[in-house]
Parts: C-alpha cells; structure tokens; sequence
C-alpha cells in the first residue's frame, strides 16, 4: 500500500500524473502507428512498450531502423539513449529499494516523469515514494494502451507535433523541477546542462546531448564538499 499524505496534496498529485498520462498515451499512439506503417508485425511495437517501457529509447531504435539502419543498430541507439536512466536510479532509487522484488520492479518502472514527480517531492520522502509509484503506473498503463491504439490506427494518426505535444512534456517537467531551482548549486547545474545540451544538439545523435548535460553536476562539486573539509 502507498504511503498517503494531505487528501488535497493527493489529488493534486492525480491530477499533475492524469494530464501527464493524456500526452504520453498519444505519443503512444504515434509510436504504435510509426512502427505499423514502417513495416514492423503488430506484436513488436506492443511487446517493445510492455517489456521495455521506455518512450524515447523506443522512437530512437524505431528511427534507425526506419533508416535503413537494421535491428542490432537500433538496439545500440536505444540502449544509448537509455543509459540516463542511471543517474536517475541514483537519484531516487532508494524509493523502491525494500525488497529484492520492489528493485526489480521499480527499477524497471523508471522513467523521466516518475522521477521528476518524486524530485519534485524534496525532503518529503513519504510523499517522494507515493509520487513515483502513483505516476509510473500511471504512465505505464497510458504508455501501452496508446501503442495498442496507434497499432490498431495504422497509417491513418496525424503526427502529434503538429499539435505541439513535443513541447509539452518538456514544459510540464519544468514546471515539476522550478521548486528546486531555489537552490543556487541546482541552478547552477541546470544552466550549465541546459547550455551543453542545446549547444549540442544540432551536431549529435538522439539523446546524447542529454548524457553529456550530467557535466553540469560539475558546476556543483567544490561546494558540495562536507561542512567540516578543509579548503
């Protein structure tokens, strides 16, 4: 059972993971039909979202395979591209790490939202825990019935940017991480990331800009060091 707080607190928190779950099940729909129209069986988008649950990893192997790029290609693009979800599981995995089961499971349920609702808790662990629970099943369930949906739907789906849906997760996570930005060596990491990643993004793959953006922890480190240390 999660752990509860305020009835106002946890409507919110509905609410917040809800309006997320309704762009990501229509991204879901754009992926599903992408893969269909590409040539791929039905049955391989649908096990893709169940089995790996991972939106971004998922576009980036259907990318290169569309491309001409093969199937072992676009296993290394989205493994590439996923390999952000380790600092991620530093972040917030204790959330789930009570039981040998809970880590496989959490572990498995990590995505960007999830981890940016349990973020976005601060010291509230209580709250933390329930945030990343409530959200990533949520999310899981929205993520697959939306691939099932654009399976169904074929060729005949709009592409979604056109409604602008690319911009409104970033927007929405955002808007999840500005408490945090109250905190001058946060802020200071996000510029930083933030700078490395837009510089970089023209000139690189899918994702990679987002790795190198961790350099921004950087900007933090000599004044992380404990209260007692020497200069």
């Amino acid at each position: 059972m999660s752990p509860r707080f305020p009835p106002e607190r946890d409507r919110d928190l509905y609410r917040d993971a809800g309006a997320m779950s309704i762009g990501i099940g229509i991204v879901g729909v754009s992926f599903g039909a992408l893969a269909t129209s590409a040539g791929l069986p039905w049955w391989i988008p649908v096990a893709m979202s169940f089995l790996t649950f991972a939106a971004t990893s998922q576009f980036a192997m259907l990318a290169v395979v569309m491309a001409g790029g093969g199937v072992l290609a676009g296993l290394a693009a989205g493994v590439l591209v996923h390999l952000r979800h380790i600092p991620y599981g530093m972040a917030v995995g204790d959330l789930y790490w009570d039981r040998w089961w809970m880590r496989l499971v959490g572990t498995f349920m990590l995505i960007d939202q999830s981890t940016a609702f349990a973020l976005s808790a601060g010291d509230d662990r209580r709250r933390a825990r329930a945030a990343y629970w409530i959200t990533t099943t949520i999310m899981f369930v929205a993520w697959n019935v939306g691939t099932v949906v654009g399976v169904l739907a074929g060729g005949f789906v709009p592409d979604p940017d056109v409604f602008g849906l690319d911009a409104a997760f970033p927007a929405l996570l955002l808007a999840l991480v500005m408490p945090a930005l109250k905190d001058r060596d946060t802020l200071a990491a996000v510029l930083v990331g933030a700078l490395i990643a837009v510089g970089t993004a023209p000139f690189l793959p899918t994702g990679i800009p987002v790795l190198l953006a961790l350099v921004g922890l950087l900007a933090t480190w000599p004044r992380r060091r404990p209260k007692g240390d020497a200069a």
